[in-house]
């Protein structure tokens, strides 16, 4: 049996060598390029060009997703090798693969062309929104959503709303979007020729966009000269530095998404079509006038805000801390935060803005002679 099968192969291998043709082996993971023959909700044929049809079914059929519904019969499809053969002879396709590099083609494509994208929201959490598009899932960050839905973005949820692609990562499996390049459009497309009269020194009015551990993100309207009162929306960053002149540790215990800031333009970045804004620079400067109250050797009392290895900061006022060194404190004296301290001033440095301090003893030292 096994002579009668080597026999009719060898005849058949000679057959086709007369006729010019050869029977293709095919390897599993091969990529290969075909004709659909038939097309179901449950099965496609592909003429591959091997002695019988490649065939999908069932689950990769279905992993094909919406993208199956742009193809016909007669149409021709990229396919990848499945199993070689199965048990009724036939090449078993997968199109998943060829499919997943034709979606993330297609999204690189709406990025190059601006393209608006139908999506509905799925998901809000702490940075944005989780979207679906068609049986794909994207991401718009909280910067990314126009001034109307800042702080509002649960509006949105299993609502449809269009947005542009800003980013495509297929190896991070990264797709983000923005809402507010749809919804802002024309606004955003003002910001070039808003921002050659943006000074530094100017006071504008924006909301909060977006609030990350480096700062806060601000989106200001900013007029159009000329333009009988139009506005353009330009974002910026007030850095956490400039938040306050007391020290910040986290902007999201200060600030919340949708929330209205006054700022003060302190850079403009027209090359990248940003602003650096500050929110402290409205306020007083505590440190501007500190030597007339603070002056070296006169004593004050304040409380202990931070305890660290190298000394304890002492504050006295908004924006007005000074440090006892470890060296300086009382021998056998462990000072807790929110203790009230009677210290006096032993040096103060307005250019660097330190203040050194010396406490005023209360009690004689232990071994004191």
């Amino acid at each position: 049996m096994v002579v009668k099968k080597q026999v009719a192969g060898s005849a058949m291998e000679r057959l086709l060598a007369k006729t010019g043709q050869s029977i293709r082996v095919f390897k599993k993971g091969e990529e290969v390029v075909g004709m659909i023959t038939a097309l179901s909700s449950r099965l496609m044929l592909i003429d591959v060009g091997a002695k019988t049809e490649g065939v999908v079914m069932d689950r990769d059929l279905k992993d094909a997703g919406d993208v199956l519904s742009q193809f016909k019969v007669g149409d021709e499809i990229k396919a990848f090798v499945k199993y070689p053969e199965n048990d009724q002879g036939q090449i078993v396709l997968s199109l998943k693969k060829a499919f997943e590099e034709s979606r993330w083609a297609m999204f690189d494509e709406w990025m190059q062309t601006e393209k608006e994208v139908e999506v509905i929201g799925a998901e809000v959490n702490k940075g944005g929104m989780i979207v679906k598009v068609g049986n794909d899932r994207g991401f718009v960050p909280t910067s990314q959503f126009g001034e109307q839905y800042l702080g509002k973005m649960n509006q949105l949820l299993d609502k449809v709303f269009k947005v542009k692609v800003i980013e495509v990562d297929k190896e991070q499996n990264r797709l983000i979007f923005s809402e507010k390049l749809v919804s802002e459009a024309e606004g955003l497309a003002k910001k070039d020729e808003a921002l050659e009269h943006v000074n530094t020194g100017n006071d504008l009015s924006g909301t909060v966009s977006g609030i990350m551990p480096f700062g806060v993100f601000v989106t200001v309207s900013v007029p159009v000269a000329d333009k009988g009162g139009e506005l353009a929306k330009v974002e910026g960053l007030v850095h956490i530095s400039e938040i306050s002149w007391e020290k910040v540790t986290d902007p999201n215990e200060i600030f919340k998404v949708g929330q209205e800031v006054k700022v003060q333009v302190i850079g403009v970045d027209k090359e990248v079509g940003k602003l650096n804004l500050s929110i402290k620079r409205l306020m007083n400067d505590p440190w501007k006038e500190i030597e007339k109250k603070y002056v070296i050797g006169t004593r004050h009392k304040g409380r202990v805000v931070r305890v660290a290895p190298y000394g304890v900061l002492v504050n006295f006022e908004r924006g007005i801390d000074g440090l006892v060194h470890v060296s300086k404190q009382p021998q056998g004296k462990e000072y807790k935060v929110g203790e009230e301290v009677d210290a006096y001033v032993e040096m103060l440095d307005i250019k660097t803005r330190r203040m050194s301090l010396g406490v005023v003893l209360t009690e004689v030292p232990v071994g004191y002679k």
